[in-house]
């Protein structure tokens, strides 16, 4: 599983963004914070609320220098089904990313091999690709969003004041 200080791998993966579906690396981001929230699936009870409530944070994230990429074990095409059956998931216009085969949830230590589905966590990637903070818990408990935004700004504040 990956550490705090490990540089990520550079994966790929398919996502669902700007109404189309790509390919994107992990490396497209490199010289930017990389917020990854995996969450366990589509269609489900506390998601749609957390990626919702990223979406209308997503202006501040960026003005940080930050992208959001949510990542579930759905495909993308799941992904656009829910966009564009959800009032909630409409107003996500950050990458949603796929893992059906659930290699970059078992990467981050988030896979439950016996559901096929990601744990509910959160990781902040530095510019350089290197882990500052990640947090994983009971997909029974949503995550603030808030807090993400307040640990990527100590983050930030950190690296641009060496410490």
């Amino acid at each position: 599983m990956i550490k705090i200080g490990d540089k990520v791998k550079d994966l790929s993966l398919d996502v669902f963004y700007e109404e189309n579906i790509k390919k994107i690396n992990l490396s497209d981001y490199t010289g930017k914070w990389l917020i990854l929230l995996f969450y366990p699936a589509d269609f489900t009870f506390v998601c749609p609320t957390e990626l919702e409530d990223a979406a209308k944070h997503y202006k501040e994230f960026s003005e940080l220098g930050a992208e959001i990429i949510s990542i579930s074990t759905d495909t993308a095409f799941v992904h656009k089904a829910w966009h564009d059956n959800s009032m909630a998931i409409k107003k996500v216009t950050y990458p949603m990313g796929a893992d059906p085969t659930g290699n970059i949830c078992r990467e981050f230590g988030t896979y439950i091999d016996d559901e096929g589905l990601s744990q509910r966590a959160t990781f902040i990637i530095d510019p350089d690709g290197k882990v500052v903070a990640y947090e994983i818990h009971d997909n029974s408990i949503g995550r603030s969003i808030e807090e993400i935004l307040r640990k990527l700004q100590a983050a930030k504040v950190v690296r641009d004041n060496d410490g």
